[in-house]
């Protein structure tokens, strides 16, 4: 049966019907190994209701279910409209294919309000309106579109949640009455405005942040960005006032532990723990000074922002940093901690993870594959060491990951072939790879040639090659208001040369080997030899990254 095309989804809701009622057990997704319950089937007759929604109706925990999300709402009139925008895949839109519970036809998210208490039939069910749907890449897979699912959100079609205010039965043909409307500024729609197309307005993020009916996932997100505005805020107050833009935290050394014959993990605890610090970023870079006055970043293994481990191989040759953590460094020395930031965005709408990672490379991913299978992410990790067992880090960890890993083992003459991982790629996958130049290269190589796109494929490598021809640089300085021309020698970085003369609030980094983007600079006029990831291709014209990147000749840049 096709939706109605005259319905006027603006009209306001005080009644409307359930066409259908749907439940689901948990089943796995075709082609993942990843269980859903969005396959929502017909049910018939009087359905128990309990507080956790509908009977025999079963949800990925997770991300799904519990008193919030208890029960689905969706509008069958917008699969008519999904069906003409996306003609290939029109056989999937049908009633039940957003994995909703109640099928109606005038409820919408522009005149469904969160908070909205409504009776359901005449059996005693009432119902609150809690939440939108926050859609996930379930969406993708399901309709086989990649990247289908901001869609729902940008054009207000996700549906929404309801929690369970009074239990009962409910059945098709019920009547949904609206009973009361305590937030009637903020109908769905509205409330998608400022949660997912306009995020930084920092008056209706308060607002957001206190409707008290809200569920907890929409309204906390609401919290945090209040919190981040106000730290923002001060940190540029601070900035302002010619104050350094790192804060550096002593730390000290708990923990010193030989992990391999190259490498050692660390485990730095804060001297001052800061109970306002913001939660750490998966796939985080530290970056430290040492106490011989050296600065360097490195991967973050797991921890929090004041108890962090750190996993160090030992640099042939070494640049200093970590022939001192592994010759000098001793449980009980401080160490100061500046920045910790990361440039890797979890790829929420990709159907499957697969990393590839060599050696000491397993320390930039260890955390993201720890997480993306704790939340049930169809996930993958080829890894290549020198030799197993004894080249291993973290082994612990890594063999608690099981059928994850596929291991290289290079004494017995397994070689990664990164071509035929790509090649054996599943639809919709994300890439990460992190390892040495000759890695990142096959990798870079292989994605171009399969057609993957910049926002399908990380590259993060845990050394970098700056070293090049002298260059010289005219640099304007915003703070100081002047132009500078500077020299940058053959074995020295632009970033190094830059912190010489302007010291570390105007020039910020992080990774310092490419990956990031914290370093990048304005590019006003000249050549670059851009080196690192941290750029897209499109930025290359306008940016350059200070800590790999070269001039070549003569170039101008804005700091």
């Amino acid at each position: 049966m096709s939706p109605t095309s005259d319905i006027d989804l603006f009209a306001p809701f005080e009644r409307d019907v359930i066409l259908e009622v749907r439940t689901s057990r948990m089943e796995m997704m075709p082609g993942l190994k990843v269980e859903t319950g969005i396959h929502k089937k017909l049910r018939s007759g009087r359905i128990p209701v309990s507080f956790v929604g509908l009977q025999l109706d079963e949800h990925d925990l997770v991300f799904h279910g519990g008193p919030d999300k208890a029960i689905h709402g969706y509008c069958c009139t917008h699969y008519a409209t999904w069906k003409k925008e996306f003609p290939d895949a029109a056989t999937r839109f049908e009633r039940g294919g957003f994995g909703e519970n109640f099928v109606t036809e005038r409820m919408n998210e522009r005149n469904v309000c969160i908070g909205d208490i409504v009776s359901v039939g005449n059996d005693g069910v009432l119902l609150q309106v809690s939440l939108p749907r926050q859609p996930c890449f379930k969406l993708n897979h399901r309709f086989q579109i990649k990247n289908f699912a901001p869609n729902t959100y940008k054009t207000s079609r996700t549906g929404w949640y309801y929690r369970v205010l009074r239990e009962g039965t409910v059945q098709a043909g019920d009547e949904i009455r609206l009973v009361e409307r305590r937030w009637p500024k903020w109908t769905i729609e509205r409330v998608q405005e400022y949660l997912h197309r306009t995020q930084d307005n920092a008056a209706m993020n308060e607002e957001l942040a206190a409707i008290t009916d809200m569920g907890d996932e929409s309204r906390k997100a609401f919290e945090r960005r209040v919190e981040k505005l106000k730290a923002k805020q001060k940190r540029e107050a601070a900035t302002l006032n010619g104050e350094n833009r790192d804060r550096w935290r002593d730390f000290r050394i708990v923990e010193k532990t030989t992990q391999t014959p190259r490498i050692a993990s660390f485990v730095l605890e804060a001297v001052d723990p800061d109970p306002k610090a913001e939660e750490m970023p998966l796939g985080a870079h530290a970056r430290l000074r040492l106490p011989d006055g050296l600065m360097r970043s490195y991967s973050v293994v797991s921890g929090t922002p004041d108890r962090f481990e750190l996993g160090i191989a030992l640099e042939e040759p070494s640049r200093g940093g970590s022939a001192w953590f592994h010759t000098k460094a001793e449980e009980g020395d401080i160490l100061q901690v500046g920045r910790v930031t990361s440039d890797v965005k979890p790829a929420s709408a990709a159907s499957n993870h697969v990393f590839i990672a060599g050696g000491i490379g397993i320390t930039a991913f260890l955390s993201l594959v720890d997480m993306y299978k704790k939340i049930h992410w169809e996930t993958t990790l080829h890894y290549g060491v020198r030799e197993a067992p004894a080249d291993i880090p973290f082994k612990s960890r890594i063999d608690a990951l099981g059928d994850t890993v596929r291991l290289y083992d290079r004494s017995k003459g397994q070689r990664m072939d990164i071509p035929a991982i790509f090649a054996a790629l599943p639809w919709n996958s994300h890439v990460y790879v992190c390892g040495p130049s000759r890695m990142l290269g096959e990798a870079a190589r292989e994605a171009k040639k399969r057609g993957l796109g910049e926002d399908e494929v990380h590259l993060e490598a845990f050394a970098a090659d700056t070293a090049g021809d002298p260059f010289e640089v005219e640099v304007s300085c915003a703070r100081e208001k002047s132009m500078t021309t500077l020299s940058v020698g053959a074995e020295e970085t632009l970033l190094e040369v830059l912190r010489k003369r302007f010291g570390d609030e105007d020039v910020a980094s992080s990774c310092e080997v490419g990956n990031c983007g914290t370093c990048k600079v304005v590019l006003r006029s000249g050549r670059v030899d851009h080196r690192g990831t941290g750029l897209m291709e499109s930025e290359r014209g306008e940016a350059m990254l200070s800590c790999v990147s070269r001039g070549i000749g003569k170039i101008a840049i804005e700091i």
